[in-house]
């Protein structure tokens, strides 16, 4: 992967507690991971022998935004231009469930628009990332 036209990016609902905060960047990269191993460099041998694993070979900026501003975002990226984006969100619908197939069952009864978006993470071509994002603050 060539990483210098490349951008991930998360963007969490900056009403939410520090710890729903860190939950929803948590889940959504365990799931960006999985969709772009080929964005994880290769494990680090430090001075001492120990091994790390491997991380993301680019910066992951965290920006903060309203509920209604990432909503605006989501509903943006399920528009053709932005097609080829990696993207994961992470809503009170998720958020509400115990385990996965409960997960499933009731994202099947529950119109997109009735999502609340506690987050979105974009990963892909850097010009539509920040097309999407560039203007959003970094969430401190």
């Amino acid at each position: 992967m060539e990483t210098q036209n490349q951008k991930c990016v998360m963007v969490l609902d900056e009403e939410l507690p520090l710890g729903m905060l860190a939950n929803t960047a948590g889940i959504m990269g365990i799931t960006l991971g999985k969709h772009i191993p080929e964005a994880v460099g290769p494990d680090v041998c430090d001075k001492s022998g120990k091994i790390h694993l491997g991380i993301i070979a680019f910066p992951v900026p965290v920006l903060k935004a309203s509920k209604e501003r990432i909503r605006e975002i989501r509903e943006q990226l399920y528009q053709p231009q932005f097609s080829e984006l990696t993207v994961v969100d992470f809503s009170d619908v998720a958020q509400s469930c115990n385990v996965y197939e409960e997960y499933i069952e009731k994202a099947a009864g529950v119109e997109e628009k009735d999502h609340t978006y506690f987050g979105v993470g974009i990963c892909g071509n850097k010009k539509l990332v920040n097309k999407l994002t560039g203007n959003l603050p970094l969430l401190r």
